[in-house]
């Protein structure tokens, strides 16, 4: 894993280990704001702005402690990281976007919790990624994330506008949309082998 190119870090990322179509991380978001383009564009945006801020904090935390043979405290570390960078995120977008915060509603606060971003920081520190890849890792997982958010709202929103039996709307026809999308991604994943 320390010998892993950048570009096959950030592609990987990106397609073949989705977060949320691979992994299947940060589901909520995904099932809960990608109802519209104009709400899972930006949710994908900060998601990936708290992720590359939080991967770029675990490098350099990860570092301290291994330093100090504090290792145990990673976990309680990298969530207090996550939770000062959400808030940032929520103060900047209430003082420059009122709309858009409202618009994002609760599912803001929520990236606090969102384990796609705590997977990141722990992956990466598991993978032992030097900083150059951590950063390309973060890059990816963002890219990824609002790649995930984005075409479900645009399936969501055509789908809006046909007709459909009853049995397959709301829930259920996100649930049937993700699992496509899923399997849909699961065809990268010899992306890269031998």
């Amino acid at each position: 894993m320390p010998g892993d190119t950048l570009s096959f870090i950030f592609l990987n990322t990106i397609l073949a280990n989705n977060f949320v179509l691979a992994m299947f991380l940060g589901l909520c978001p995904f099932l809960g704001v990608s109802g519209k383009l104009n709400t899972a564009i930006p949710m994908g945006i900060a998601s990936a702005f708290v992720m590359l801020v939080s991967s770029i904090s675990a490098y350099a935390i990860n570092l301290a402690l291994v330093a100090l043979d504090l290792e145990f405290l990673r976990l309680i570390a990298y969530i207090t990281v996550i939770a000062s960078v959400v808030q940032l995120v929520e103060m900047m977008l209430k003082k420059y976007s009122p709309t858009l915060f409202r618009s994002l509603g609760i599912f803001l606060p929520l990236i606090t919790t969102n384990c796609a971003i705590l997977g990141l920081a722990l992956f990466q520190t598991f993978k032992e990624y030097n900083f150059s890849q951590s950063l390309t890792y973060a890059l990816g997982a963002g890219v990824g994330f609002t790649l995930a958010l984005t075409l479900m709202a645009g399936l969501r929103e055509k789908l809006a506008l046909s007709k459909l039996p009853g049995v397959s709307k709301g829930a259920a026809l996100s649930l049937m949309l993700g699992g496509l999308l899923s399997l849909a991604f699961m065809g990268f994943a010899g992306l890269g082998s031998n």
